[in-house]
């Protein structure tokens, strides 16, 4: 449901991001209406409240920006392009440009920003520099801008904390290079929303920079010890003199979530300590923020969840390419998503999907799933027999050939849970969005592996993967669209 525009005071943008989308269930709880802009409205439209506005607006096009900030008083800028195949600092600079321009065209009185810690006097890697640098662009509007500037952010699915879990998970003897004793200042993700959220209705009447960090100044490697002795595991941590970013980036590619771009610049950054130079935010804010060990155990809460609460990889500019994501990495699981659009309304759309399975087959390679289900037999598994309830009718719980019904809402969302034998746990997903009488159909397999047989799985049947997903995507909306244009 909209809200009237004269009663919308905050725009956040990043929703779909980590950070954002965290941000975004605590700030609908303050009561204030909120306004959402994303480049795609459909995705975001079934995870907020009725109160919450969503429009379509991209900062890379001024012109999309004026329905998205027309009164507004308080902005959230929380975009940030280090996913991008581009130069990301220009994409960041000319994102910030626009969005400056356009909110003092609009009279935003406020901006709230999350940037980076580094000291600005030392020679910052390129990410660092850019974080900073869009601060100093959006305070080139006439808003007053208050800006955050963190340091490593530890939380379930954070894109640093998910790197460390995996070394540590992974790893039992780790060659360390430099950056893993570079020093800085963690601080858990429930305290960064908290700052976001109470500078919202803060008094300030200029704009001011906020270094905010949690009390402990530790390096990488220390924060993977306090993580391993939490997990209770042995780990061994070499160091060595250097370790070029392109190396470690392709290292973290293989054993974490980081593919090798964002690896590679992620890298680059922590040869910069990150530490807090003064303690104003002390003085100006209510929160205290945890120490690096509470951080890790609030993080952990989490950790056996099926998803994180959101994730880094859930920002659309994250995979470089918001229609497909092939072997992306998130926490310990890897993914192979895939979007296609057909022309029907949303509850026509999910009808073949609620059929899947069963007598109606995967619609695509039936025989290689029947091939799966008998050798999923032959090891003890519970392979195909078993079918489905209904031909036509899905409820939590249930079961459907060797998976289980895990999660499922009519007209939108169908998740299954293997039940195969795997070294893993494995999950296939459908969800649909419409818009406009256009329905986005999202079909996405999910793989949490068990040590190196499980990657060694997942790689092996990859290519078969690719053939057999794409297909089954491509005959459900051809089904679709079918059904609605007999």
């Amino acid at each position: 449901m909209k809200t009237d525009d004269s009663r919308t005071r905050v725009l956040l943008t990043g929703a779909t991001g980590y950070v954002g989308g965290r941000l975004l269930p605590l700030l609908e709880e303050t009561g204030i209406p909120i306004r959402c802009m994303t480049r795609r409205p459909a995705s975001l439209r079934q995870s907020v409240s009725e109160t919450t506005e969503v429009v379509a607006g991209d900062v890379l096009d001024e012109t999309t920006l004026g329905g998205a900030l027309a009164g507004i008083e308080t902005a959230y800028y929380l975009i940030h392009s280090m996913g991008t195949k581009d130069d990301f600092e220009e994409v960041d600079r000319r994102a910030a440009e626009n969005f400056a321009r356009a909110c003092s065209a609009h009279n935003v009185k406020r901006i709230i920003y999350l940037g980076g810690l580094g000291n600005p006097d030392s020679k910052l890697s390129k990410h660092l520099r850019s974080r900073q640098e869009i601060g100093d662009i959006l305070r080139t509007s006439s808003a007053n801008v208050i800006e955050f500037r963190a340091s490593i952010i530890i939380g379930s699915g954070s894109l640093s904390f998910e790197m460390i879990r995996s070394l540590v998970e992974r790893l039992p003897v780790m060659i360390c290079p430099k950056w893993v004793r570079v020093m800085a200042q963690p601080i858990a993700i429930e305290d960064v929303l908290a700052y976001l959220v109470e500078a919202l209705q803060s008094q300030f009447d200029e704009t001011v920079i906020f270094e905010i960090g949690g009390p402990d100044q530790i390096s990488y490697g220390e924060i993977m010890k306090k993580y391993a002795r939490q997990r209770g595991l042995r780990r061994w941590l070499i160091p060595v003199p250097l370790l070029t970013p392109y190396l470690s980036s392709l290292w973290l590619g293989l054993v974490t979530p980081l593919y090798s771009r964002v690896g590679r610049k992620l890298v680059e950054s922590l040869r910069n300590p990150t530490l807090i130079s003064n303690n104003v935010a002390d003085r100006h804010f209510s929160v205290r923020p945890r120490s690096a060990d509470q951080a890790i155990a609030r993080a952990l809460i989490n950790e056996d969840k099926e998803f994180a609460e959101t994730r880094w990889s859930d920002a659309l500019s994250a995979g470089g390419n918001p229609k497909s994501w092939g072997g992306i990495r998130f926490g310990s699981r890897l993914v192979d998503s895939r979007t296609q659009q057909v022309h029907s309304d949303s509850a026509s759309a999910f009808r073949p999907i609620r059929r899947i399975g069963g007598n109606t087959g995967w619609y695509y390679g039936t025989w290689l799933w029947q091939i799966r289900g008998f050798l999923d037999l032959l090891f003890g598994g519970v392979g195909v027999r078993r079918g489905r309830r209904h031909p036509d009718q899905l409820r939590v719980g249930e079961t459907l050939d060797f998976w289980r019904v895990e999660k499922f809402e009519d007209h939108k969302l169908l998740r299954l849970a293997a039940e195969m034998k795997v070294p893993g746990r494995a999950w296939l997903e459908f969800e649909v969005s419409e818009e406009n009488g256009i329905s986005t159909v999202r079909q996405t397999a999910i793989f949490d592996p068990i040590g190196l047989s499980g990657l060694a799985y997942w790689y092996a049947l990859y290519p078969l993967h690719q053939f057999v997903f794409a297909g089954m995507l491509r005959n459900i909306c051809r089904e679709i669209e079918t059904e609605a244009n007999p």
